[in-house]
């Protein structure tokens, strides 16, 4: 039986509103700091500080910010562990604190959609991100909801793998704000409604006009 099915097995009367784990991917270390790949991170640190939260606890190879939205308490990791060994730190932690597959959120850096474009899923693949694909194997699936982070295409012929690993540059760091801002509205909609609501409010809004 995969991890998700057991999961799901596990949920009593006393878990009616389950824990929300919100997993931003990113590389650990200050050169990776402002690299495109670790978007997912820089969300995380910007939706903790816009509630004045804190990361203050190492757990599981991932460091941990605490707090609630309303009922729903909510858990905030950056996995420690380099970005193709992400599902080390976010299988534990989803398992640890017990949340269901459709109550965690991954974010991610994604080559195929336009820089400032946010988009929710339900579910999915890899997409060929090696966080996410860490993840999808340990935790045996992919029927968990993601934030996928538009980050667009290397110009030229750039390599992709050398792309993701450079800072933003002048311009896009100008928009940054706005794209981290509609990244934390979306993961509290995701926390107080479910992906559903968010898909329906967020997928829509000003810079994914072509979603």
């Amino acid at each position: 039986m995969h991890f998700l099915e057991r999961l799901r097995g596990k949920q009593t009367a006393e878990s009616s509103a389950p824990a929300a784990l919100i997993v931003g991917l990113g590389n650990p270390g200050r050169d990776y700091a402002g690299n495109r790949h670790n978007v997912g991170w820089q969300v995380a640190d910007h939706f903790v500080s816009s509630r004045s939260w804190r990361f203050t606890k190492r757990h599981n190879d991932a460091l941990i910010a605490l707090g609630r939205i309303g009922e729903v308490r909510v858990v905030v990791a950056k996995p420690q562990t380099f970005m193709n060994l992400s599902g080390r730190a976010v299988q534990p932690l989803a398992r640890f604190y017990k949340v269901p597959p459709e109550r965690m959120l991954v974010i991610y850096d994604d080559l195929d959609l336009p820089f400032g474009t946010i988009r929710l899923r339900e579910k999915g693949g890899a997409g060929g991100h090696n966080g996410m694909q860490s993840i999808i194997e340990r935790m045996g699936g992919g029927d968990f909801p993601r934030l996928r982070m538009g980050i667009g295409r290397p110009p030229g012929r750039m390599d992709a793998a050398d792309y993701v690993l450079r800072d933003f540059d002048a311009g896009e760091r100008v928009e940054l704000p706005d794209v981290l801002d509609r990244a934390a509205k979306a993961i509290e909609t995701f926390v107080a409604e479910g992906i559903g609501a968010a898909m329906n409010i967020h997928n829509r809004t000003a810079g994914n006009a072509s979603l």
